[in-house]
């Protein structure tokens, strides 16, 4: 089955399939490893279907903050189905260096942004409809990082435990024969937890960052959403 991908973030991800609506993929997690005041982590990530930039700056020795930008625009599909979001996400919490390679982080987060669906295809089942469908979202909640950091290399695990709710729901569109915006109010509040491995490579300053994700929807296990992710991107960081 092709898919198409449409998230919101600073962070979140919303998608469409070319046979199924889908209102949620998740977006790269922000994983800066922050081990001192002063130090300041950037990345440039993405895929096929979106862009983000994250930054992050530890503000004291043991307090950091940070925020994620992302916008997701994915290529129409050759029936004109498709979509676009835009989501943006702050957060801040404490950083530890545990020993001299071994990081542990605690962020609060806290992301809003907007998505839009359009399956055009669905129109001519339902010709009294435009078969699309908007909404705002807001993504509150933590992520806790352990990594090990070192010049040249660093990988690290993540967890992102957040409520994911959806507020200002409009349109028609109708996909098998149910009314996708009475869908979406129907679960417009889930609770999601959304583990992570980022692995890095390269020079002290500048590496190669691989992030791979999945999502579990504890809410609503049957949600249309995405369940994994795979971001590629270059990560700088300076202390």
């Amino acid at each position: 089955m092709k898919s198409f991908r449409n998230l919101i973030f600073l962070v979140i991800v919303f998608g469409v399939a070319s046979c199924s609506p889908k209102f949620y993929t998740p977006n790269t997690q922000n994983v800066p490893l922050i081990t001192e005041k002063g130090e300041t982590n950037l990345t440039l990530s993405g895929n096929a279907n979106q862009v983000e930039f994250q930054g992050a700056y530890g503000i004291t020795k043991n307090i950091a903050v940070k925020a994620n930008g992302g916008l997701f625009i994915p290529s129409d599909l050759d029936n004109g189905d498709g979509g676009s979001g835009k989501f943006i996400e702050l957060g801040g919490g404490y950083f530890k260096p545990i020993t001299e390679n071994w990081i542990f982080e605690a962020y609060g987060i806290f992301g809003f942004g907007s998505f839009e669906n359009h399956l055009v295809s669905t129109t001519n089942d339902h010709p009294l409809t435009n078969g699309d469908i908007t909404a705002n979202i807001l993504r509150i909640g933590v992520q806790p990082n352990f990594g090990f950091k070192s010049k040249y290399f660093s990988a690290a695990v993540s967890s992102r435990i957040v409520n994911l709710s959806y507020s200002k729901i409009k349109g028609d569109l109708i996909f098998d024969d149910i009314n996708q915006q009475n869908y979406l109010k129907d679960n417009s509040s889930n609770f999601l937890i959304e583990p992570a491995l980022t692995i890095r490579g390269g020079f002290e300053k500048i590496k190669l960052q691989v992030q791979y994700g999945y999502s579990l929807n504890l809410s609503n296990r049957d949600f249309k959403q995405d369940n994994t992710f795979l971001t590629v991107g270059l990560n700088f960081n300076f202390n």
